[in-house]
Protein backbone atom coordinates (compact mmCIF):
# COMPACT_ATOMS: atom_id res chain seq x y z
CA UNK A 1 0.00 0.00 0.00
CA UNK A 2 1.34 3.44 -0.95
CA UNK A 3 1.34 5.65 2.12
CA UNK A 4 -0.06 9.16 2.05
CA UNK A 5 0.00 9.74 5.80
CA UNK A 6 2.84 10.05 8.29
CA UNK A 7 2.88 7.70 11.26
CA UNK A 8 6.63 7.83 11.87
CA UNK A 9 7.05 11.38 13.19
CA UNK A 10 7.34 11.49 16.96
CA UNK A 11 5.51 14.54 18.28
CA UNK A 12 6.22 15.97 21.71
CA UNK A 13 2.92 15.72 23.57
CA UNK A 14 4.27 16.96 26.87
CA UNK A 15 2.80 20.18 28.14
CA UNK A 16 -0.65 19.42 26.71
CA UNK A 17 -2.13 18.03 29.96
CA UNK A 18 -1.74 14.59 28.40
CA UNK A 19 -2.66 11.78 30.78
CA UNK A 20 -0.12 9.57 29.03
CA UNK A 21 2.82 11.97 29.28
CA UNK A 22 2.17 14.75 31.81
CA UNK A 23 0.97 12.86 34.89
CA UNK A 24 3.74 10.35 35.47
CA UNK A 25 4.69 11.83 38.83
CA UNK A 26 1.10 11.76 40.06
CA UNK A 27 0.48 8.24 38.70
CA UNK A 28 3.73 6.35 39.29
CA UNK A 29 5.88 8.77 41.27
CA UNK A 30 8.58 9.27 38.66
CA UNK A 31 9.19 10.89 35.28
CA UNK A 32 11.91 8.72 33.70
CA UNK A 33 9.66 6.03 32.18
CA UNK A 34 8.80 5.54 28.50
CA UNK A 35 4.97 5.36 28.43
CA UNK A 36 3.21 2.59 26.49
CA UNK A 37 0.34 2.16 28.91
CA UNK A 38 -3.02 3.93 28.41
CA UNK A 39 -4.87 3.18 25.14
CA UNK A 40 -4.09 6.56 23.60
CA UNK A 41 -2.38 6.81 20.19
CA UNK A 42 0.65 8.98 19.43
CA UNK A 43 -0.46 9.77 15.88
CA UNK A 44 -1.59 13.24 14.82
CA UNK A 45 -4.99 13.49 13.18
CA UNK A 46 -4.90 14.08 9.42
CA UNK A 47 -5.28 17.61 8.14
CA UNK A 48 -8.69 16.99 6.58
CA UNK A 49 -10.18 16.28 10.00
CA UNK A 50 -8.23 19.03 11.73
CA UNK A 51 -9.46 21.51 9.12
CA UNK A 52 -13.07 20.78 10.09
CA UNK A 53 -12.29 21.39 13.77
CA UNK A 54 -10.39 24.58 12.98
CA UNK A 55 -13.28 25.86 10.90
CA UNK A 56 -15.69 25.04 13.72
CA UNK A 57 -13.48 26.89 16.20
CA UNK A 58 -13.28 29.89 13.87
CA UNK A 59 -17.06 30.25 14.01
CA UNK A 60 -16.56 31.42 17.58
CA UNK A 61 -19.71 29.88 19.10
CA UNK A 62 -19.57 26.96 21.51
CA UNK A 63 -23.04 26.78 23.03
CA UNK A 64 -25.23 23.76 23.68
CA UNK A 65 -25.10 21.35 20.75
CA UNK A 66 -27.07 18.26 19.74
CA UNK A 67 -26.38 15.75 16.94
CA UNK A 68 -28.31 16.78 13.83
CA UNK A 69 -29.59 14.77 10.86
CA UNK A 70 -26.25 15.09 9.05
CA UNK A 71 -24.51 13.53 12.07
CA UNK A 72 -26.86 10.55 11.99
CA UNK A 73 -26.51 10.21 8.22
CA UNK A 74 -22.75 9.91 8.71
CA UNK A 75 -23.11 7.40 11.54
CA UNK A 76 -25.45 5.19 9.54
CA UNK A 77 -23.23 5.30 6.45
CA UNK A 78 -20.06 4.42 8.39
CA UNK A 79 -21.54 1.29 9.93
CA UNK A 80 -23.22 0.24 6.69
CA UNK A 81 -20.07 0.68 4.61
CA UNK A 82 -17.58 -0.73 7.12
CA UNK A 83 -19.56 -3.50 8.77
CA UNK A 84 -22.64 -4.03 6.59
CA UNK A 85 -25.00 -3.36 9.48
CA UNK A 86 -28.04 -1.16 9.64
CA UNK A 87 -28.53 1.20 12.53
CA UNK A 88 -31.49 3.42 13.23
CA UNK A 89 -30.94 6.90 14.63
CA UNK A 90 -33.74 6.31 17.12
CA UNK A 91 -31.55 3.70 18.82
CA UNK A 92 -28.81 6.17 19.69
CA UNK A 93 -28.01 7.99 22.90
CA UNK A 94 -24.94 10.20 22.81
CA UNK A 95 -22.86 9.96 26.00
CA UNK A 96 -19.48 11.36 27.07
CA UNK A 97 -17.88 7.91 26.84
CA UNK A 98 -18.36 4.17 26.96
CA UNK A 99 -17.28 3.70 30.59
CA UNK A 100 -19.87 6.32 31.53
CA UNK A 101 -22.43 4.42 29.45
CA UNK A 102 -21.56 1.13 31.14
CA UNK A 103 -22.16 2.75 34.53
CA UNK A 104 -25.53 4.07 33.26
CA UNK A 105 -26.44 0.62 31.92
CA UNK A 106 -25.62 -1.02 35.23
CA UNK A 107 -27.91 1.42 37.02
CA UNK A 108 -30.58 1.17 34.32
CA UNK A 109 -30.92 -2.60 34.18
CA UNK A 110 -29.79 -3.93 37.57
CA UNK A 111 -30.30 -3.05 41.21
CA UNK A 112 -27.87 -3.00 44.13
CA UNK A 113 -26.76 -6.51 45.04
CA UNK A 114 -27.45 -7.94 41.58
CA UNK A 115 -24.71 -9.87 39.80
CA UNK A 116 -23.10 -8.54 36.62
CA UNK A 117 -20.94 -10.86 34.53
CA UNK A 118 -17.57 -10.13 32.90
CA UNK A 119 -14.83 -12.24 31.27
CA UNK A 120 -11.45 -11.64 32.87
CA UNK A 121 -8.79 -10.72 32.02
CA UNK A 122 -10.72 -7.69 30.83
CA UNK A 123 -10.59 -3.90 30.71
CA UNK A 124 -10.52 -3.03 34.42
CA UNK A 125 -13.19 -0.28 34.45
CA UNK A 126 -15.73 -3.08 33.83
CA UNK A 127 -15.16 -4.43 37.34
CA UNK A 128 -14.79 -0.93 38.79
CA UNK A 129 -18.14 0.26 37.45
CA UNK A 130 -19.89 -2.86 38.72
CA UNK A 131 -18.48 -2.64 42.23
CA UNK A 132 -18.67 1.15 42.57
CA UNK A 133 -22.36 0.93 41.75
CA UNK A 134 -22.95 -1.61 44.53
CA UNK A 135 -23.39 -4.65 42.28
CA UNK A 136 -21.67 -8.04 42.55
CA UNK A 137 -19.02 -8.73 39.93
CA UNK A 138 -18.75 -12.33 38.73
CA UNK A 139 -16.33 -13.52 36.08
CA UNK A 140 -16.35 -16.41 33.67
CA UNK A 141 -12.65 -16.24 32.98
CA UNK A 142 -11.20 -16.65 29.53
CA UNK A 143 -8.88 -19.64 29.25
CA UNK A 144 -5.30 -19.35 28.03
CA UNK A 145 -4.50 -21.93 25.32
CA UNK A 146 -1.07 -22.84 23.95
CA UNK A 147 -1.91 -23.88 20.39
CA UNK A 148 -1.77 -23.08 17.56
CA UNK A 149 -0.30 -20.01 19.28
CA UNK A 150 -0.78 -18.49 22.72
CA UNK A 151 -4.34 -17.14 22.83
CA UNK A 152 -7.43 -16.84 25.01
CA UNK A 153 -10.67 -18.75 24.46
CA UNK A 154 -14.14 -18.78 25.97
CA UNK A 155 -14.97 -21.84 28.08
CA UNK A 156 -18.61 -22.09 27.06
CA UNK A 157 -19.43 -24.86 29.54
CA UNK A 158 -18.08 -22.73 32.38
CA UNK A 159 -19.83 -19.65 31.01
CA UNK A 160 -23.18 -21.44 31.04
CA UNK A 161 -22.57 -22.74 34.55
CA UNK A 162 -21.78 -19.21 35.76
CA UNK A 163 -24.93 -17.86 34.12
CA UNK A 164 -26.99 -20.67 35.66
CA UNK A 165 -25.65 -20.39 39.19
CA UNK A 166 -24.81 -16.70 39.60
CA UNK A 167 -28.01 -15.35 38.01
CA UNK A 168 -26.48 -12.17 36.55
CA UNK A 169 -28.87 -9.58 35.17
CA UNK A 170 -26.34 -8.13 32.75
CA UNK A 171 -23.24 -9.36 30.90
CA UNK A 172 -20.48 -6.97 29.81
CA UNK A 173 -18.78 -8.22 26.63
CA UNK A 174 -15.58 -6.60 25.37
CA UNK A 175 -15.58 -7.23 21.62
CA UNK A 176 -12.90 -6.96 20.26
CA UNK A 177 -11.45 -7.96 23.58
CA UNK A 178 -9.09 -5.77 25.57
CA UNK A 179 -6.50 -6.95 26.62
CA UNK A 180 -6.78 -10.51 25.22
CA UNK A 181 -6.84 -9.22 21.64
CA UNK A 182 -9.58 -11.64 20.61
CA UNK A 183 -11.88 -10.80 17.72
CA UNK A 184 -14.76 -13.12 18.45
CA UNK A 185 -16.23 -15.01 15.52
CA UNK A 186 -19.89 -14.84 14.56
CA UNK A 187 -20.32 -18.36 15.95
CA UNK A 188 -18.82 -17.36 19.32
CA UNK A 189 -21.00 -14.25 19.53
CA UNK A 190 -24.12 -16.22 18.68
CA UNK A 191 -23.30 -18.80 21.35
CA UNK A 192 -22.78 -16.05 23.95
CA UNK A 193 -26.02 -14.34 22.94
CA UNK A 194 -28.01 -17.58 22.92
CA UNK A 195 -26.84 -18.34 26.46
CA UNK A 196 -27.82 -14.85 27.57
CA UNK A 197 -31.27 -15.31 26.05
CA UNK A 198 -31.64 -18.71 27.70
CA UNK A 199 -30.82 -17.32 31.15
CA UNK A 200 -32.60 -13.97 30.69
CA UNK A 201 -29.45 -11.84 30.78
CA UNK A 202 -29.08 -8.53 28.97
CA UNK A 203 -25.93 -8.33 26.83
CA UNK A 204 -23.86 -5.15 26.59
CA UNK A 205 -21.12 -5.15 23.94
CA UNK A 206 -18.28 -2.62 24.12
CA UNK A 207 -17.18 -2.47 20.46
CA UNK A 208 -14.81 0.49 20.78
CA UNK A 209 -11.84 -1.38 19.23
CA UNK A 210 -13.78 -2.60 16.19
CA UNK A 211 -11.72 -0.64 13.67
CA UNK A 212 -8.43 -2.36 14.62
CA UNK A 213 -8.42 -5.85 13.17
CA UNK A 214 -5.28 -7.70 12.09
CA UNK A 215 -4.72 -9.71 8.93
CA UNK A 216 -6.71 -12.93 8.68
CA UNK A 217 -9.53 -11.78 10.95
CA UNK A 218 -12.82 -9.93 10.52
CA UNK A 219 -14.95 -8.04 12.99
CA UNK A 220 -18.56 -9.10 13.58
CA UNK A 221 -20.75 -6.55 15.31
CA UNK A 222 -23.50 -7.62 17.65
CA UNK A 223 -25.63 -5.40 15.41
CA UNK A 224 -25.37 -8.02 12.67
CA UNK A 225 -27.02 -10.76 14.73
CA UNK A 226 -30.71 -11.59 14.63
CA UNK A 227 -33.54 -9.52 16.06
CA UNK A 228 -34.02 -11.75 19.12
CA UNK A 229 -30.53 -10.82 20.20
CA UNK A 230 -30.80 -7.14 19.30
CA UNK A 231 -33.94 -6.89 21.38
CA UNK A 232 -31.85 -7.71 24.47
CA UNK A 233 -28.65 -5.87 23.55
CA UNK A 234 -26.83 -2.62 24.25
CA UNK A 235 -24.07 -1.84 21.73
CA UNK A 236 -21.47 0.75 22.73
CA UNK A 237 -19.55 2.50 19.95
CA UNK A 238 -17.25 5.47 19.64
CA UNK A 239 -14.74 7.01 17.24
CA UNK A 240 -12.54 7.85 20.23
CA UNK A 241 -10.13 4.90 19.95
CA UNK A 242 -10.08 4.74 16.14
CA UNK A 243 -9.12 8.40 15.78
CA UNK A 244 -7.61 9.05 19.23
CA UNK A 245 -10.20 11.68 20.19
CA UNK A 246 -11.06 10.32 23.65
CA UNK A 247 -10.49 13.77 25.14
CA UNK A 248 -13.47 15.06 23.16
CA UNK A 249 -15.73 12.68 25.10
CA UNK A 250 -18.31 11.40 22.63
CA UNK A 251 -19.79 7.91 22.31
CA UNK A 252 -22.83 6.51 20.51
CA UNK A 253 -24.81 3.96 22.52
CA UNK A 254 -27.14 1.91 20.33
CA UNK A 255 -30.15 0.21 21.98
CA UNK A 256 -32.70 -1.19 19.49
CA UNK A 257 -35.31 -2.14 22.11
CA UNK A 258 -37.33 1.07 22.76
CA UNK A 259 -38.14 0.16 26.37
CA UNK A 260 -34.49 -0.52 27.20
CA UNK A 261 -33.53 2.65 25.34
CA UNK A 262 -36.03 4.66 27.39
CA UNK A 263 -34.77 3.23 30.67
CA UNK A 264 -31.17 3.95 29.73
CA UNK A 265 -32.12 7.48 28.69
CA UNK A 266 -33.81 8.14 32.03
CA UNK A 267 -30.70 7.18 33.99
CA UNK A 268 -28.50 9.17 31.61
CA UNK A 269 -30.74 12.22 32.13
CA UNK A 270 -30.70 11.70 35.89
CA UNK A 271 -26.94 12.25 35.89
CA UNK A 272 -27.56 15.76 34.54
CA UNK A 273 -26.05 14.96 31.15
CA UNK A 274 -27.87 16.14 28.03
CA UNK A 275 -26.15 17.94 25.13
CA UNK A 276 -22.90 16.53 23.79
CA UNK A 277 -19.45 18.07 23.46
CA UNK A 278 -19.51 20.46 20.50
CA UNK A 279 -16.06 19.42 19.30
CA UNK A 280 -16.70 15.76 20.06
CA UNK A 281 -19.73 15.73 17.77
CA UNK A 282 -17.86 17.65 15.06
CA UNK A 283 -14.79 15.41 15.32
CA UNK A 284 -16.84 12.21 15.23
CA UNK A 285 -18.67 13.32 12.10
CA UNK A 286 -15.50 14.55 10.41
CA UNK A 287 -13.63 11.34 11.29
CA UNK A 288 -16.35 9.11 9.86
CA UNK A 289 -16.83 11.35 6.79
CA UNK A 290 -13.19 12.00 5.95
CA UNK A 291 -10.97 9.63 7.94
CA UNK A 292 -11.46 6.28 6.24
CA UNK A 293 -8.29 6.37 4.13
CA UNK A 294 -6.21 7.54 7.12
CA UNK A 295 -7.64 4.75 9.26
CA UNK A 296 -6.88 2.11 6.62
CA UNK A 297 -3.25 3.25 6.41
CA UNK A 298 -3.05 3.31 10.18
CA UNK A 299 -4.24 -0.29 10.29
CA UNK A 300 -1.45 -1.32 7.93
CA UNK A 301 1.09 0.56 10.05
CA UNK A 302 -0.12 -1.13 13.23
CA UNK A 303 0.15 -4.50 11.46
CA UNK A 304 3.79 -3.61 10.83
CA UNK A 305 4.24 -2.69 14.50
CA UNK A 306 2.77 -6.04 15.54
CA UNK A 307 5.09 -7.86 13.12
CA UNK A 308 8.04 -5.96 14.58
CA UNK A 309 7.17 -6.93 18.17
CA UNK A 310 6.46 -10.55 17.27
CA UNK A 311 9.77 -10.90 15.43
CA UNK A 312 11.71 -9.08 18.15
CA UNK A 313 10.41 -11.40 20.86
CA UNK A 314 11.02 -14.48 18.76
CA UNK A 315 14.57 -13.54 17.82
CA UNK A 316 15.86 -11.68 20.86
CA UNK A 317 13.52 -12.32 23.82
CA UNK A 318 12.15 -15.84 23.29
CA UNK A 319 11.55 -16.26 27.02
CA UNK A 320 8.72 -13.70 26.75
CA UNK A 321 5.49 -15.02 25.27
CA UNK A 322 3.18 -12.89 23.15
CA UNK A 323 -0.53 -13.53 23.41
CA UNK A 324 -1.24 -13.50 19.69
CA UNK A 325 -3.68 -10.65 19.01
CA UNK A 326 -6.43 -10.69 16.41
CA UNK A 327 -7.37 -7.07 16.97
CA UNK A 328 -6.87 -3.85 19.01
CA UNK A 329 -3.49 -2.10 19.27
CA UNK A 330 -2.85 -3.54 22.73
CA UNK A 331 -0.53 -6.52 23.17
CA UNK A 332 -0.44 -8.81 26.21
CA UNK A 333 2.94 -10.38 26.98
CA UNK A 334 3.61 -13.18 29.48
CA UNK A 335 6.72 -12.67 31.65
CA UNK A 336 6.24 -15.87 33.65
CA UNK A 337 9.48 -17.42 32.35
CA UNK A 338 11.48 -14.43 33.56
CA UNK A 339 9.96 -13.50 36.94
CA UNK A 340 8.08 -15.42 39.60
CA UNK A 341 6.26 -12.65 41.49
CA UNK A 342 4.41 -9.46 40.69
CA UNK A 343 6.97 -7.51 42.73
CA UNK A 344 9.79 -8.87 40.59
CA UNK A 345 7.85 -7.92 37.46
CA UNK A 346 7.30 -4.35 38.64
CA UNK A 347 11.00 -4.02 39.43
CA UNK A 348 11.95 -5.35 36.00
CA UNK A 349 9.58 -3.10 34.06
CA UNK A 350 10.01 0.16 35.94
CA UNK A 351 13.42 0.09 37.63
CA UNK A 352 15.37 -1.84 35.00
CA UNK A 353 13.60 -1.36 31.68
CA UNK A 354 12.31 2.14 32.54
CA UNK A 355 8.94 1.49 30.93
CA UNK A 356 5.44 2.55 31.96
CA UNK A 357 3.02 -0.23 31.02
CA UNK A 358 -0.35 -1.45 32.22
CA UNK A 359 0.27 -4.37 34.55
CA UNK A 360 -1.63 -7.54 33.72
CA UNK A 361 -2.89 -7.81 37.28
CA UNK A 362 -5.17 -4.85 36.58
CA UNK A 363 -7.20 -7.02 34.22
CA UNK A 364 -7.51 -10.10 36.42
CA UNK A 365 -5.64 -12.30 38.85
CA UNK A 366 -4.61 -14.87 36.21
CA UNK A 367 -2.53 -12.31 34.30
CA UNK A 368 -0.53 -11.05 37.28
CA UNK A 369 2.75 -11.85 35.48
CA UNK A 370 1.70 -10.25 32.20
CA UNK A 371 2.14 -6.72 30.86
CA UNK A 372 0.04 -4.83 28.31
CA UNK A 373 1.85 -2.84 25.62
CA UNK A 374 0.27 -0.06 23.56
CA UNK A 375 1.80 -0.30 20.06
CA UNK A 376 -0.07 2.72 18.59
CA UNK A 377 3.09 4.78 18.34
CA UNK A 378 5.89 5.42 15.84
CA UNK A 379 8.04 2.35 15.17
CA UNK A 380 11.05 4.13 16.64
CA UNK A 381 9.32 4.23 20.03
CA UNK A 382 8.78 0.47 19.95
CA UNK A 383 12.40 -0.06 18.95
CA UNK A 384 13.53 1.99 21.95
CA UNK A 385 11.09 0.29 24.33
CA UNK A 386 12.05 -3.24 23.38
CA UNK A 387 15.75 -2.42 23.37
CA UNK A 388 15.38 -1.19 26.95
CA UNK A 389 13.36 -4.29 27.81
CA UNK A 390 15.93 -6.61 26.26
CA UNK A 391 18.74 -5.04 28.25
CA UNK A 392 16.71 -5.34 31.46
CA UNK A 393 15.83 -8.99 30.88
CA UNK A 394 19.42 -9.90 30.09
CA UNK A 395 20.56 -8.13 33.25
CA UNK A 396 17.85 -9.95 35.22
CA UNK A 397 19.08 -13.35 34.04
CA UNK A 398 22.76 -12.80 34.87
Amino acid sequence: MMRHYDFDTLYDRRGTSSLKYDFAMQRVGRTDLLPLWVADMDFRLPEEILAVLKERADRGFFGYTDPDSAYYDTLEKWFADRYQVRIDRSWNTVTPGIVYAISCAIRSFTKEGDAVLIQEPVYYPFREMIEKNGRVCVSSDLVLREAPELHFEIDFAELEETLRTSHPKLMLLCSPHNPAGRVFSREELERIADLCLRYDVLLLADEIHCDFIFEGHAFTSLLSLDERILDRAIICTSASKSFSIAGLQTANILIPNPDLQRRFGEVNAATGYSQGNVFGLAATKAAYDLGGAWLDELGAYLQGNLDFVRDYLKERLPQLRLVEPEGTYLLLVDFGNVVKTYGELRDLIQNRAHLWLDDGILFGRKTALFERFNIACPRSVLEQAFSQLEAAVKEERK
